[in-house]
């Protein structure tokens, strides 16, 4: 007998129900949505009901895990995006030392310079306007120059972020 995807999908979705709870399944959805959707969204997502998943998303955002934005008539449910960057921060404060901190910072602004260089411009939306359609290596350049950047913006917060608990703790 021959498996298909959709029915190792719906083993993986029937392992996922058995192995978890209605919360953590929301919460899983949650944590992946960077867009808004609904709790009619989320519920189908999470295999569960729309009233669960909407009290569920509720206590999410009354833990601050969760923020909301109206729709219209409807609620939307997203991760926080607060929350999500200070978890990045907080990870890679533990995840280095200082002078590795401060080498990857030097490290990601000469990348952002050679972008620069490269294209002769000063920002990725910059070079975006530039860019035709077909330029493969632009546009890959462009998602890393961004993701640098990112990266960049989550190590000097860090950075900071660990200077000024220094600070507060003298």
């Amino acid at each position: 007998m021959t498996e298909t995807w959709d029915d190792i999908n719906e083993q993986v979705k029937a392992d996922w129900k058995d192995d978890t709870t209605p919360f953590e399944r929301v919460y899983e959805i949650i944590e992946q949505t960077h867009d808004g959707q609904s709790a009619a969204e989320i519920a189908d997502r999470a295999l569960v009901s729309e009233p669960t998943a909407r009290r569920h998303c509720k206590s999410l955002v009354n833990t601050g895990f969760a923020e909301t934005e109206p729709d219209g008539q409807t609620t939307l449910y997203r991760r926080n995006s607060d929350r999500v960057l200070m978890s990045r921060i907080r990870e890679l404060r533990e995840e280095t030392n200082r002078t590795e901190l401060l080498e990857g910072i030097k490290e990601m602004k000469a990348e952002v310079r050679r972008y620069e260089n490269r294209y002769d411009v000063v920002s990725p939306e910059e070079l975006a306007q530039q860019l035709d359609a077909d330029e493969t290596e632009g546009w890959d350049d462009l998602t890393a120059w961004r993701t640098t950047r990112q990266n960049l913006a989550v190590a000097q917060a860090a950075l900071a972020y660990d200077e000024a608990s220094h600070q507060l703790a003298v």
